[in-house]
């Protein structure tokens, strides 16, 4: 299986989410909520990352 760098850093996001909601938060619901929020910023941040890259290789 390869995979891209943007599924390795979307599956990266992923499990560094689930951490950081487990260790951040006592409450279930704050868990998965701030693990979300976590992810969400990761994919964004990832795809502004590779936009500003190309945009740099230009």
């Amino acid at each position: 299986m390869q995979l891209s760098h943007f599924s390795a850093a979307i599956i990266f996001a992923f499990f560094a989410s689930i951490v950081f909601g487990i260790t951040q938060r006592t409450a279930r619901r704050d868990m998965v909520l701030y693990g979300a929020k976590c992810f969400a910023f990761f994919a964004v941040g990832t795809i502004l990352a590779s936009w500003l890259m190309w945009i740099i290789k230009r």
